[in-house]
């Protein structure tokens, strides 16, 4: 927060604390036991201190099973061998794609190697594309 900020805070909690002080003390009680009845209604969300990967857990409520079985963890490595290879498939056509905008880039820019010009396919490419 900048300097402006802090003030308009200061300003704001200013407010807010005599207006606190001025409150009817009827409704200082309502207020205080509404914060109290829903503090004892508020239940924290249990979190455990130590589990498996989320995917063991996942596979875990499919299969009805408390504790990591064979299945469980077969079942784990192989989603995740399958997104080792969703990555690298992906990786490779970057690669191919890459590849593709350098030809691209070279048939615009006229800085083609001398191997391009003795491509056959290229010379009926450019055959083709003089008509």
């Amino acid at each position: 927060m900048n300097q402006p900020d802090h003030e308009l805070a200061g300003r704001i909690a200013g407010c807010l604390r005599e207006g606190a002080r001025n409150l009817d003390p009827v409704v200082g009680e309502r207020l205080l036991a509404a914060r109290k009845l829903a503090l004892s209604r508020y239940q924290g969300e249990a979190a455990p201190a130590w589990g498996w990967a989320w995917a063991t857990q996942a596979i875990g409520r499919v299969t009805q099973n408390q504790q990591p079985g064979a299945l469980q963890v077969l079942l784990a490595g192989a989603a995740l061998v399958a997104a080792l290879l969703g990555v690298v498939y992906w990786q490779s056509y970057n690669a191919q794609a890459s590849e593709l905008a350098e030809v691209d880039a070279g048939l615009l820019t006229d800085e083609l190697p001398i191997n391009a010009y003795l491509d056959r396919g290229f010379d009926s490419w450019l055959k083709r594309s003089l008509r």
